[in-house]
């Protein structure tokens, strides 16, 4: 049946499936871990209840989601041994020790603190509790370090020579972590985590604003994500700027793609806003385009001459309909993002954050934005790098296992039965826990004569005992 089937296509597509899967996690966990991170150190600095019921409201889902982004990744990473074992021979002599000193470092900084963050604020007390923290967030970060330093180098490699049988051997660890393309990306990514998580967190709160469920809580959550989303927004779009230098510097072709420039323009090349690729006539059909805007973005010069795929080898052309339309995926939520943010600052200064419902719709709506975009910026970066694994180096052809199509489609088959089962009850559970932060114990008193006379912690105390009884293990 699956006969006719391409064995590579077949491979790629199931190690994009997987890593589709896998990478929402950790953009979600590496943002939450921060967060948590400064929900603790802030219930620490003003002794402020609400923010330890949000650091145990959120610790839970984070433990949810790290779970399923270890489970995922360890799945992934079978599949070098299996369809990808000849890209696992050649690279291996790099790719492997940087897979290894992520393990030694990040995650098992990571496992050994975890615990104690999920249970020993009450063995441990607050101050090591909170060193706890840290480290797992730390963790998630230096684990993305090292990660992103594995893709980058095989974006653009660096401190390597080959041997008689065609492996890449190390010559220089410095240039091989720290290669060219890898600053911008781990920038890249760790904003794009933080940003996810931010609009997950936001959505979460205007849900609750709306349900009045708990609207204390509630409102410090929406404000400190709406806070995340206009201070980084737009500090992503600038790293994503540079990165699209370097991007043009390095691997050319792949930014020709994202423009949809298939002919060179001497003259200055047009923005191609939207289109339709057309890569049997090598044009972008119905463009609607800004003349000579893209040189101006990539080459700060209205007139710069850009290159196009015509200069390169049609074989080596990637694929342009994807990559195309996945980068405006992206920078369209880029900016969407952007546009809440500033939203919500100009409804902070009206003193209307909490009561908007407009604005609380428009975050709910936004709530996966984050997942979409680092999804498609993804695809942006590994389609575009096609057609190699290691970049002007190791074709994608030459990288995968000798081994036929019905049993990749097979694999295949079975995974997407597998992961939408497993995945999706763990997404379904972790929305259950997100529509059940516990009602406010006590009124709303923020403000008001109660806090000023005294009164207020005798009634803070109270009310967290009866969160405690009601909200289990959300409860202080």
């Amino acid at each position: 049946m699956f006969e006719s089937f391409d064995a590579t296509l077949l491979a790629r597509f199931q190690f994009a499936f997987t890593v589709s899967f896998h990478i929402i996690f950790p953009a979600f966990s590496i943002g939450l871990a921060s967060y948590l991170a400064v929900l603790e150190g802030l219930w620490l600095l003003k002794k402020d209840e609400a923010y330890l019921e949000l650091f145990h409201f959120w610790k839970t889902i984070f433990a949810v989601a790290f779970g399923m982004g270890v489970v995922s990744g360890i799945v992934m990473s079978y599949q070098f041994g299996t369809n990808w074992s000849v890209f696992s021979d050649k690279a291996g002599p790099i790719i492997g020790p940087l897979m290894g000193y992520e393990v030694l470092t990040a995650f098992f900084l990571e496992a050994g603190f975890l615990g104690v963050m999920l249970f020993g604020l009450n063995r441990v007390g607050p101050k090591l509790h909170f060193f706890a923290t840290l480290m797992v967030a730390t963790g998630t970060l230096i684990s993305a370090t090292w990660i992103l330093s594995a893709n980058s180098w095989m974006q653009t490699p660096a401190g390597f020579a080959m041997n008689d049988a065609g492996q890449f051997i190390p010559v220089d660890w410095w240039k091989i972590v720290f290669n060219p393309s890898f600053p911008y990306r781990l920038v890249h990514m760790v904003l794009a985590a933080y940003l996810t998580t931010a609009f997950v967190v936001g959505a979460c709160g205007a849900w609750h604003l709306i349900r009045k469920t708990a609207p204390r809580r509630a409102r410090k959550m929406f404000s400190m994500a709406m806070w995340m989303a206009t201070i980084v927004a737009p500090v992503q779009i600038f790293a994503g700027d540079k990165h699209g230098l370097n991007t043009l510097e390095h691997q050319p072709a792949k930014v020709m793609a994202m423009e949809g420039h298939y002919q060179s323009h001497p003259d200055g090349a047009p923005l191609i806003l939207l289109g339709i690729p057309n890569s049997a006539e090598k044009r972008v059909d119905y463009a609607i385009e800004v003349p000579k805007l893209s040189s101006l973005i990539l080459k700060h010069d209205l007139n710069a001459p850009l290159a196009g795929l015509d200069t390169i080898p049609e074989e080596l052309h990637p694929p342009v309909n994807v990559v195309f339309w996945s980068f405006r995926v992206m920078v369209g939520l880029g900016f969407a993002m952007l546009g809440i943010g500033l939203w919500s600052l100009w409804c902070r200064y009206r003193g209307t954050l909490d009561s908007n419902v407009w604005l609380h719709r428009a975050a709910i709506v936004m709530g996966p934005a984050g997942f979409v975009a680092v999804l498609a910026g993804w695809v942006t970066t590994e389609v575009g790098r096609q057609p190699y694994t290691v970049y002007g180096h190791l074709l994608t052809a030459k990288s995968v296992a000798p081994i036929a199509a019905p049993a990749v489609a097979a694999s295949l088959i079975a995974f997407i039965a597998v992961y939408f089962f497993v995945f999706g009850a763990g997404t379904f559970y972790i929305l259950r826990l997100m529509a059940r932060l516990p009602r406010d114990p006590m009124p709303d008193l923020d403000e008001g004569p109660l806090r000023s006379s005294g009164i207020m912690p005798g009634l803070a105390a109270h009310g967290t005992a009866h969160t405690n009884i009601q909200g289990g293990r959300h409860g202080v």
